[in-house]
This record gives structure tokens, C-alpha cells and sequence, in this order.
């Protein structure tokens, strides 16, 4: 950002995060805009509607030359938040920053004093869903473009998208990208402000995303539930059958998937990028989960432990019906059993041919014909970036040793934004900076989820020096 006094772009960060960023978002942490998958009634209850008002609002008092604000709404579908930003200068392309609005469910569980819709400020955390995931990101973007024209920097034209599916899948974002591809135009770069860090102490890129399929499944061996002692023995157990079929797709011992279909070749640049991840931050993928007391993770080397993470399926039964609580289980041989799967992918694979295989090898010479059923399914596909250029290796460099004085890391993660695997597929030329504050217990989707207030603002800082760099490119 040549001309341009980092340490004052950064202090006029940190000066909007404390004066109007973290009012703002904390009231956005008091909307309980759970996302449509957990939510059926959402368009009746308008907490998306909610959220997506109160950014806008915030956005519009911000008075950014030349903005047009739109919330763009498709029949049927989650609202979605558009910020159109002219360029500074001269420019034919666009920059696309990427974030959402929808939340997890609240859960219970959280810490004495917190909870999920009660915005409370604590060690330089700010507490509450949808803090870091991912209610910030609007406020990060619209900041960092302000401190670049506030200090002389220049930016393309850029568009903020805030979506309200993303924690469902993002199954209408699609729509909206063909909506929206004319005023779109030609994208040369993606920010997407939805990921994590390694640690506090630099600037993180993520490099991959895995992949997910998720589906539920139903095996039917009696019409209404029979006593045990006058069926068992003779009707099989219907979550026996489903069992028989998982080994199809899993070896239970080692948590090996068995299908080809679901797995892709690791890249080599992807093994080093890890071990020089875990060498420059000892512990980073054992500390990221905390174990009880007496658990062994899944491999004793660290790197083979980050592989699983990020490069290789995996297979969690998260969710079943047809189980009594135990307190409540008598002796019957129930009717059903339904168990909901979710599978996550390698970056590389292909999510609706995982999905299909999945379905053939569970309904395929079922185990003493046994009826199978299926529900709720998706596939969404995972990403592995491109390179970077040399203009944005350059501005990485840049940024992060005078934003953070320490040289920026790249990483996979193991979670999924299908976001990134749709654009990159529609923009194959463009360069991605996919970072985020989702750092060391940040705890998204769980209790005591919390941002990291100065990471986030050393965020921002930097995100506006990319956004220079890339307008000087």
C-alpha cells in the first residue's frame, strides 16, 4: 500500500471496532437468526429478516461514497444482503466479499454468567452466537474499505454478499448466483471472511475446505413396535441392519471409508503446507480439540491427524429417532430405527457422486429385506484454492508483517463452505483470500462461542491492504 501509514490504517480500524463495530454487533448477537435448516418457520418468525435489516441499517449510517445497499429476495428463498461499493478508480473488475448472517442453534451448556443472545465482553472476547460465525464479516468488510479510502488506499469495485443459509448448506445460493451473475461481472478476487487461524499471533489463509454429504436413513422391519421376548429372535433389530450397512461404508476399528467414490488424492504441497503449519504452531491440531482425560486421538503423529481433518472422509452419526430415552425403554423390539449420517469429503471429491454411492450401497441386497427409506439429503461440494499470484503473495507478506509483525500460514480446514467450491467453479481465474477470526476456542456451534475482538480488527486492517494491493495490481 505504498504512500499509504499502515499503523494509522490500523488504528482507524481499531478505532471503528470500538466506537461503532462491537455496539453494533452485539446487538446483532441478541437476534436469534437460527438458520433455516434448524428453523422451519423462519420466514414466519423474521429473525433472518431481523439480522439482515440490522446490518444494512448499520451499513447505510456508514456513508460510503457512491454505496447501493439491496436485500435481494427470491420467491421462497433466505434474504440476502448486497453491498455494491463503486472503485476508487478506474476498474472492470470486482471484488467479492463473502460472509453470513444465519446462526447455529443456541444450545445449552454455556458457561456461568454467558449465553447464546446476551452479548457480553469478556478478556477482549465478545460472547454470543453469531459473533464469529459469522456476524462480523459485514462489519470487517465495510470497516476495511473505509481505513483504505480514510489513508489513501484504493479498492476495485466491491460487493458484499451477507447470505442467511450458510450453516443449512447455502441450497439457495446457486439461485442467487445466476440471479445476480450480470451485476456480479467479471470477479478477479474473492475474500471470504467465514474461516479461522491457527493461533492470534498472524494472519491465517485457508487453503482447502472439505467437502459434506449428509443423509438420513430409515430401516423399517415391523409395522408397530413388538415385546422383545415374543420377537426377538425372531425379527432382526432394525438398528442391527443399519449397522451391517454402515460396515459397508466404514471399517468401525479404524473409521476407514470404504468407498472409493468418497475419497481423492492428497496433493503433496497440501502434506508440506501442514507440517510447516504444525512446526511454526506446536499442538495446533491436537490443542484445536479438547480432549478428556484417558482419549487417544485418532493417529499419534500430528500430521497424519491434520490429513484426517482436512484431505481424507470421515463418517459421524449425528442424529437418530426411533430410540427411546433410556429411561423410558421398555422391552420392545421397535419398528425403525433412522440414523442421520454426515459424511465429510475430501476437498476434491465429488459431493454428488459420494452422495449417490452412499445411497446404493445402503439400499442394495438389504439385510434380511429390510425396508430402507431415505429423508433430508445433501451434498455440497468441498475446494482447494489456486496458488496464489505474485501480487497477493506480495501483499500477504506485507500486510501481515506490519498488521501482525509475523509472517502470514496457510492451512486446510475440515469444515465445509460451499460457497467457495460454487465460486471458484464460476470464476476459475480468480484469487481467493478465504481468512477469518475463527481462531483458538472460539467455540463455533458450541457453547461460549466468542470473537476474538483485536485479532478481528488486525483482520480487517490487513483485508484493506489486499484490497489496495489488489486495486495497484
Amino acid at each position: 500500500m505504498a504512500g499509504v501509514d499502515r499503523s494509522a490504517l490500523t488504528a482507524t480500524v481499531r478505532g471503528t471496532w470500538h466506537d461503532s463495530v462491537l455496539p453494533s454487533l452485539s446487538d446483532l448477537v441478541r437476534i436469534p437468526a437460527v438458520s433455516p435448516a434448524f428453523d422451519a418457520d423462519w420466514a414466519d418468525t423474521g429473525h433472518l429478516d431481523a439480522a439482515v435489516e440490522h446490518v444494512r441499517s448499520w451499513i447505510a449510517d456508514r456513508e460510503l461514497p457512491g454505496v447501493e445497499i439491496e436485500v435481494v429476495r427470491l420467491p421462497g428463498r433466505t434474504p440476502l444482503l448486497l453491498v455494491d461499493v463503486p472503485a476508487t478508480g478506474e476498474s472492470d473488475d470486482t471484488v467479492l466479499l463473502y460472509g453470513h448472517l444465519d446462526k447455529q442453534p443456541p444450545v445449552g451448556g454455556w458457561s456461568e454468567g454467558l449465553d447464546p443472545w446476551t452479548p457480553v465482553v469478556r478478556d477482549g472476547r465478545l460472547y454470543g452466537r453469531g459473533s464469529v460465525d459469522d456476524g462480523y464479516a459485514g462489519y470487517a468488510a465495510v470497516t476495511a474499505l473505509e481505513a483504505a479510502r480514510a489513508h489513501g488506499g484504493e479498492h476495485a469495485r466491491c460487493v458484499v454478499l451477507l447470505e442467511t443459509g450458510e450453516e443449512s448448506g447455502s441450497p439457495d445460493l446457486p439461485a442467487y448466483l445466476d440471479h445476480l451473475a450480470d451485476r456480479l461481472g467479471a470477479v478477479s478476487l474473492v475474500v471470504c471472511l467465514d474461516s479461522g487461524a491457527g493461533d492470534y499471533e498472524r494472519m491465517w489463509l485457508t487453503t482447502s475446505l472439505r467437502g459434506l454429504v449428509q443423509l438420513e436413513v430409515t430401516a423399517h422391519v415391523l409395522d408397530s413396535g413388538q415385546h422383545s421376548g415374543t420377537a426377538g429372535g425372531i425379527v432382526p433389530s432394525s438398528f442391527r441392519v443399519l449397522r451391517r450397512l454402515l460396515d459397508r461404508i466404514e471399517d468401525s476399528r479404524t473409521g476407514e471409508i470404504l468407498l472409493p467414490e468418497l475419497h481423492g488424492p492428497i496433493p503433496e504441497e497440501r502434506v508440506e503446507e501442514a507440517r510447516a503449519a504444525i512446526e511454526a504452531v506446536p499442538g495446533l491440531v491436537r490443542r484445536s480439540v479438547p480432549l478428556p482425560e484417558g482419549l487417544r486421538p485418532e493417529a499419534d503423529d500430528e500430521v497424519e491427524l491434520a490429513l484426517n481433518n482436512t484431505w481424507r472422509p470421515s463418517l459421524a452419526v449425528i442424529g437418530a429417532a426411533g430410540l427411546p430415552d433410556p429411561a423410558e425403554a421398555g422391552n420392545v423390539l421397535r419398528p425403525s430405527t433412522t440414523l442421520m449420517l454426515g459424511f465429510r469429503l475430501p476437498p476434491t471429491a465429488d459431493a454428488d457422486a459420494a452422495l449417490a454411492a452412499v445411497r446404493e450401497v445402503l439400499s442394495t441386497d438389504v439385510p434380511h429385506g429390510a425396508r430402507i427409506t431415505f429423508g433430508h439429503q445433501e451434498a455440497g461440494p468441498g475446494w482447494n484454492a489456486p496458488a496464489p499470484a505474485p501480487w497477493l503473495s506480495d501483499a500477504l507478506d506485507s500486510a501481515s508483517a506490519d498488521v501482525f509483525g509475523a509472517g502470514w500460514r496457510t492451512m486446510g480446514l475440515g469444515g465445509s463452505i460451499p460457497f467457495m467450491g460454487l465460486l471458484h467453479a464460476k470464476y476459475p481465474e480468480a484469487q481467493f483470500v478465504v481468512t477469518g477470526a475463527l481462531g483458538p476456542d472460539s467455540n463455533a456451534h458450541v457453547p461460549d462461542e466468542s470473537l476474538h475482538l483485536d485479532f478481528a480488527a488486525r483482520i480487517t486492517a490487513s483485508v484493506a491492504c489486499v484490497l489496495d494491493a489488489h486495486a495497484r495490481r
